[in-house]
């Protein structure tokens, strides 16, 4: 069925999957990566194609559009909050669940604390339990090491993200960071640490960049799946777990590493539908049937 979701400033185009042969007895909402906004990604497509079939539906949307940057956090929780009651609105009072992947898990975790009316259960992979900022650094240095550089280039590195985070934050000015970005530039690595070239053409803005996640955490009350792929090159995942672990004040909270996976959830970090971990989709399925049956 193809909707759109009026989300106040923005009519979001929006594709809920429903059982063919009876009325479904939960749906499932989901949440995007940062530079996959597009309902169609093979990720949801994917649940899209495994949860109508045992009964459950799933509700796809494209993320609101920005000039520059990602969407606020607080915005994007705010726009799944108007799709969990969409979905209600279309298919009545079953038990909602949220599915985000990297971005897209914290503003899903922000509106199970804040509307746990709302939200029935979480479905969360790659979920970083630390600040975009430190995340960031985790990933471009796992860029580097995955491709062969050492402990010179880390440090190299660490130089050009402290650049760019100072910038954000107001503590140096544009002419500074421009100065340390000019002396690494055309090193063969400088493409994978995603920093811009030219300073005079970034925004300077990033709204969330040290949002905090563990306070969010610790008000998540509702039963809670996580995925981590045992090769996660983006996520610190032993961070974010013990986060979890720690905060999280769910009694129903579960981890399961993805062998063969990375920031996907797919055998190998392949980006296609055909290669999703089988574990991934069948630990998923009977995971949230069991919560819904509850």
């Amino acid at each position: 069925m193809e909707l759109f979701i009026d989300a106040g400033d923005v009519s979001l185009p929006a594709t809920l999957d429903v059982p063919s042969e009876r009325p479904a007895r939960g749906a499932v909402v989901v949440l995007h990566g940062s530079g996959v906004p597009h309902r169609s990604y093979f990720l949801y497509e994917h649940l899209a194609r495994t949860f109508p079939a045992a009964g459950v539906a799933v509700l796809r949307f494209d993320r609101r559009p920005r000039e520059r940057g990602d969407v606020p956090y607080a915005v994007q929780a705010g726009d799944a909050v108007t799709a969990v009651a969409e979905v209600r609105r279309r298919i009545g009072d079953v038990p909602v669940g949220l599915w985000g992947w990297s971005q897209g898990a914290w503003p899903a975790s922000a509106v199970a604390a804040r509307r746990s009316e709302l939200v029935s259960f979480l479905v969360l992979v790659a979920s970083s339990g630390v600040s975009p900022a430190v995340q960031m650094r985790y990933g471009t240095a796992q860029q580097l090491l995955l491709r062969g550089y050492g402990s010179a280039e880390l440090a190299d590195l660490t130089r050009l993200r402290e650049a760019l985070e100072g910038v954000v934050r107001g503590h140096i000015d544009r002419e500074s960071a421009q100065a340390v970005i000019d002396r690494y530039a055309d090193r063969p690595w400088f493409p994978l640490v995603y920093v811009p070239r030219d300073l005079h053409g970034y925004p300077g803005t990033w709204d969330d960049m040290d949002y905090d996640p563990e306070p969010v955490i610790a008000q998540v009350r509702c039963p809670t799946l996580l995925f981590y792929g045992e090769a996660d090159e983006w996520t610190p995942a032993e961070d974010s777990i013990a986060v979890w672990r720690r905060a999280a004040a769910t009694s129903d909270l579960t981890i399961h590493r993805l062998a063969g996976c990375t920031h996907l959830p797919t055998v190998g970090g392949a980006d296609a539908l055909e290669s999703v971990s089988s574990d991934y989709s069948s630990t998923m399925l009977a995971w949230v049937q069991e919560r819904i049956n509850r």
